[in-house]
């Protein structure tokens, strides 16, 4: 069986003030054709479909064009929900995809949803919280993440004499210690911890939620990554693309390789002195780029922040972000980046709060995704409206089914 391992997909996304529905459209048709050229049986999407729980039409014209390229190929499709997903919204005509061979776990229950392909059988886990488990095992002495996944883990009786592969999208560590990030992941260090010993039953481990593509503990336990650098830290793993898992034996286990997709635009980041960066883009021969520059020995004056745009324009490429070190420093003496901090989430902003009034504690996965849905009800509603008591209301309501 060949199998290709997606996640975080975050469709609809926009970086640094610029939005990446069109380099998202390109991706998928490399993408299909890839599907093609390879002839997967399954392909498994593991979380974050979409950037935001309440997408913009654009994003799901995307989604409905991955769907239909892909299993218009006869390639099955099993996806689970993300933490920047809705549940309940991903699920929508889930009955109805399934006819069409695209299965969807939108919501953890007390049976996952499951389905056996080819004789391997595919687990689906989407995004859990712990109260969530407490309440669908009704089990009050489920504490923490890791406790929770392994509870819920072993309602399902599996057949460990069967292949098994689980598609899950939470935040994997081996031995307390995470995996190195990407860059754009809206989550905090130390949030939603999950041993990957809590796995071992499985042949196979399609995780999402982290942006680099990494194996966490067992090389059988992996990150896809992100199919595109949604950050300018994400340059240091340039090379993204779906996993290629080929399963065939049970007692030989998987093999595992990447098939790398080239983006409609690369992307660079540049740091050091002025003189440095400079030298590096007068004989350059970059074309079409979205292009990230740090200045370490200067501030920046209009005249470099226009050589620079204007160089970059000349070559179809975008200036993405122009910073200085040289001058930004907080009171702590830390790098101050207000084009970091423009970027950022509301959620992410608020939690950095958290950190700094709690020597570093961060909050807990609970309140981040209730402050996640206050972000999202103010994004989707114009500034000048006052919050109302049915606002109030929505929140508290929220709170409560996450167990805030």
């Amino acid at each position: 069986m060949k199998i290709f391992h997606l996640g975080d997909l975050h469709l609809g996304k926009s970086i640094y003030g610029r939005s990446m529905i069109e380099d998202q459209a390109f991706w998928i048709e490399r993408f299909i054709e890839l599907c093609k050229e390879k002839k997967p049986d399954v392909v498994l999407v593991a979380g974050d479909v979409y950037d935001r729980a309440s997408p913009a039409a654009e994003a799901v014209k995307l989604l409905d064009r991955f769907i239909t390229g892909v299993t218009d190929l006869g390639i099955k499709i099993l996806i689970v929900a993300g933490n920047h997903d809705s549940g309940e919204k991903i699920s929508f005509a889930a009955d109805l995809l399934k006819r069409e061979g695209v299965v969807i776990a939108g919501k953890a229950k007390k049976e996952m949803v499951n389905v056996e392909i080819e004789g391997v059988r595919f687990y689906l886990m989407p995004y859990i919280f712990p109260e969530e488990v407490k309440t669908i095992l009704k089990d009050e002495e489920i504490r923490g993440y890791d406790n929770a996944a392994r509870r819920l883990i072993n309602e399902q009786h599996i057949d460990e004499s069967k292949i098994n592969i689980l598609v899950a999208h939470q935040n994997v560590i081996a031995n307390g210690v995470e995996v190195e990030r990407g860059g754009s992941e809206s989550m905090v260090g130390g949030v939603g911890e999950i041993d990957y010993s809590a796995f071992d039953m499985f042949d196979y481990v399609a995780l999402g939620h982290i942006h680099s593509s990494y194996p966490v503990g067992r090389e059988e336990v992996r990150y896809a990554g992100t199919p595109l650098c949604y950050h300018l830290e994400e340059t240091r793993q340039p090379d993204r693309g779906p996993l290629l898992i080929e399963i065939s034996d049970k007692e030989e286990g998987p093999t595992i390789s990447r098939e790398v997709i080239r983006p409609l635009h690369n992307m660079r980041y540049l740091k050091g002195n002025a003189d440095e960066i400079y030298e590096i883009l007068k004989d350059d021969t970059g074309r079409s780029e979205y292009v990230g520059i740090v200045i370490k020995d200067k501030r920046i004056d209009p005249e470099m922040a226009s050589y620079f745009r204007d160089l970059l324009n000349s070559r179809d490429s975008i200036l993405m972000d122009l910073t200085s070190e040289y001058h930004e420093y907080s009171a702590s003496g830390q790098t101050a980046n207000m084009t970091d901090i423009k970027e950022k989430k509301k959620e992410d902003l608020f939690s950095d709060l958290i950190r700094r009034k709690s020597n570093d504690t961060p909050p807990s996965d609970e309140e981040y995704e209730l402050m996640r849905f206050v972000s999202e009800m103010m994004d989707n509603r114009d500034i000048s409206e006052a919050i109302t008591e049915a606002d109030v209301d929505k929140i508290i309501d929220e709170a409560r089914r996450i167990g805030g």
